[in-house]
């Protein structure tokens, strides 16, 4: 029997600059929603201004966790310290683990024109810190779409809809990652969600009601407890719905370094410093 999720707490982002000076609005990682174990931060962004992208994320470490890049629109090329390169273009995601540490960078590959899409940081469980860093590097053309009646789209990225798997292979939290556009009002949609799980929906356009909520364009909502969600669209919108198992280990979080003690922490810096943090 489906017992349904309501919304537990509403946020909006906080506008800030990363990297070399990207404008974004951070979603999770901000005062109001620090974190939702296992997902550290989750940033938004999109512009048509190139002022407020070229700068782009130059060169910069990571060690603990992972990222994850999904591009609505545009193109970011990423390099990293083993050689690593491409490009992820519209429709397309990036699942980084960056495991015991790599050095990384995203640029954009425009000079004009819309650049959108998100990155997810998820943290990994102590046994899985150190491990070996590597790259899921997925096409729009891999992500498979299931359509819902006559008005609802569902991209399933990572997870499981309807017997439809995504892409995205990582079992560290067995995530749940779906992109949803519903295209006109009276649509409804009941999704599945383990009740282990913790989840959030961010609602990028238009709007969407959960659990008997209206959810509008640039507001997150996480959700409480419960085996399914039930999203009902009032009008066309667009979001994301995504889940995963909570680690429940102490974070010790420095910057791009995401361990579980302070000292693991201080190793982290000494080998970024040393030139060991390479992969």
């Amino acid at each position: 029997m489906s017992e349904y999720r309501i919304i537990h707490s509403v946020h909006r982002g906080r506008a800030t600059q990363d990297g070399a000076g990207v404008s974004l609005t951070r979603l999770i990682g901000q005062p109001s929603l620090p974190r939702l174990d296992p997902f550290l931060m989750l940033d938004f962004f999109g512009s048509d201004k190139p002022n407020d992208y070229l700068a782009g994320f130059p060169s910069h470490p990571h060690r603990g966790f992972q990222t994850v890049t999904y591009m609505l629109a545009g193109k970011m090329r990423h390099r990293d310290s083993v050689g690593n390169e491409g490009v992820i273009e519209a429709g397309g995601i990036q699942w980084m683990n960056a495991g015991r540490g790599i050095i990384h960078e995203e640029m954009p590959e425009q000079q004009e024109g819309l650049l959108q899409g998100f990155q997810l940081w998820v943290n990994l469980p102590a046994q899985q810190k150190m491990s070996a860093p590597g790259y899921q590097d997925i096409p729009a053309s891999r992500v498979p779409e299931v359509k819902v009646g006559e008005h609802i789209r569902v991209k399933v990225l990572a997870g499981e809809f309807q017997g439809t798997k995504g892409p995205v292979e990582t079992t560290s939290v067995k995530p749940l990652f779906f992109d949803i556009a519903g295209e006109r009002p009276q649509s409804e949609l009941n999704i599945p969600l383990s009740s282990q799980h913790n989840a959030f929906v961010y609602c990028y356009a238009g709007a969407v009601e959960v659990g008997g909520q209206t959810l509008s364009g640039g507001q997150l909502a996480v959700l409480g407890a419960g085996n399914a969600v039930n999203l009902n669209f009032t009008a066309a919108g667009k979001l994301i719905l995504v889940a995963g198992q909570p680690i429940g280990e102490p974070v010790v979080q420095y910057g791009p370094f995401v361990m579980n003690t302070e000292q693991e922490i201080h190793q982290a810096i000494v080998d970024y410093q040393s030139g060991k943090l390479t992969g």
